[in-house]
């Protein structure tokens, strides 16, 4: 479910970019659900964090050897994640420009 919000904000940035359009009220609508994904992806990797360094705890019981490597592959990814979300931020402010719908209705001729 997380990430049909986040192909769809990279479809609507493309687009944006492609037609060199502003940005609208829908692709804000869509940036403002991948803040709140963005604070998930933060919970998780602290989550993941903390399991790793629990891992001592858990002396007496059967833990895999895969155990440390796999746990560090699923926080770099969790940084990954946090920081293309970042990005795709950084890019909409960039290249598609800032959310202004103040002058929506100056760009709209009424006689089309």
């Amino acid at each position: 479910m997380l990430t049909l919000v986040h192909f769809g904000f990279l479809y609507v940035l493309w687009f944006k970019i492609k037609e060199e359009e502003v940005a609208d009220p829908k692709m804000r609508n869509l940036e403002y659900a991948l803040y709140a994904i963005l604070v998930v992806y933060v919970f998780k990797f602290f989550s993941t964090l903390s399991i790793l360094f629990s891992y001592g705890q858990y002396e007496n019981h059967v833990i895999p050897g895969t155990f440390i490597p796999v746990g560090i592959i699923i926080l770099l990814l969790y940084v990954t994640l946090i920081c293309l979300t970042l990005l795709a931020f950084k890019y909409r402010k960039d290249k598609v420009g800032p959310y202004e719908f103040d002058d929506l209705n100056q760009h709209i001729d009424s006689w089309e």
